[in-house]
């Protein structure tokens, strides 16, 4: 049954490649005319795939909110990549790709001013971010990055965006994830104390999360030690995220975590396909934790 009162929805890890999902996207709708729709990243690995969800959302919900999750930000084979206008595409230059065709759709995104919901449960500033990864959340039993990255490779654990998330212009990851931090942290200190924040990250801004998934050494590949203190120093009401396809509510000193993904098809078929894939972030309602021991994706 449809509501009546607009609320502030999220979701994450659509990853339509897969038809399944992508069935599950076409149904997609607001529960209330005026809803708003956070898509925590990860919609899919080819342009033209992330143009026609976020486009079909953007049609259905009142307002739409991207970031970009490490699956868009994946330069594929040319013969895969489809008819984005992205072909070859590595690094920052994909990523401007898709804040620009997020523009064209009118979908907002990290390089736009963070937008002020003021329905039920408002006013809240959204604030989008990218910040990637640095590998900072090493492997147990390791001390150094050097260690970490050899551990999973022994193990067979390995992101695949070790293969195909380019870095370019910058030399690595890590110094890419170093500057967007910096620049997300200047933005957030500029409207700090104004609304409360509702953060919108792919990736854990704190560690703790994946402290129950089965491959620890896959930690690594999920966030940053330089992220651990926005939920605190910022004035958070809440925090979104996606990436460990874990869905579940979590509190760290007294914020809510919401973790929004949907998953791949033997996830969500193994655990249940949740009523509530775009999930109520304002106003808070009560949710049951959904804990379960799998790997991030």
């Amino acid at each position: 049954m449809r509501g009546t009162e607009s609320v502030l929805r999220a979701v994450s890890d659509l990853h339509v490649s897969y038809a399944d999902n992508r069935a599950i996207v076409e149904k997609l709708e607001p529960g209330s005319p005026g809803d708003w729709l956070i898509v925590a990243g990860d919609v899919g690995e080819r342009f033209e795939d992330v143009e026609w969800v976020l486009g079909l959302l953007r049609d259905r919900f009142e307002q739409v909110v991207w970031a970009p999750g490490n699956h868009e930000l994946w330069t594929v084979e040319k013969k895969d990549e489809g008819k984005g206008g992205s072909l070859g595409l590595r690094g920052v230059a994909r990523y401007e790709a898709l804040v620009e065709m997020c523009r064209r759709l009118g979908v907002l995104t990290p390089e736009d001013p963070y937008p002020v919901w003021t329905g039920a449960g408002g006013p809240v500033r959204i604030a989008p971010l990218f910040t990637l990864y640095d590998y900072s959340w090493l492997a147990p039993g390791t001390s150094t990055v050097e260690e970490s990255l050899a551990y999973a490779h022994e193990t067979g654990v390995v992101c695949t965006d070790e293969f195909y998330l380019h870095p370019d212009p910058y030399a690595s990851r890590a110094e890419w994830c170093a500057a967007r931090v910096a620049e997300s942290e200047r933005r957030l200190a500029e409207v700090a104390g104004d609304l409360p924040l509702v953060l919108v990250n792919h990736w854990p801004l704190v560690r703790e999360p994946t402290r129950i998934m089965t491959y620890q050494e896959f930690a690594q590949w999920c966030g940053t030690e330089r992220t651990a203190d926005w939920h605190t120093r910022f004035g958070v009401e809440a925090v979104v995220y996606g990436h460990l396809h874990i869905p579940r509510r979590t509190v760290y000193d007294g914020v809510r975590f919401e973790e929004v993904s949907l998953g791949y098809p033997r996830e969500w078929r193994r655990f249940g396909l949740r009523e509530d894939l775009a999930r109520q972030i304002v106003p808070a309602r009560d949710v049951p934790d959904e804990v379960a021991g799998r790997v991030g994706a």
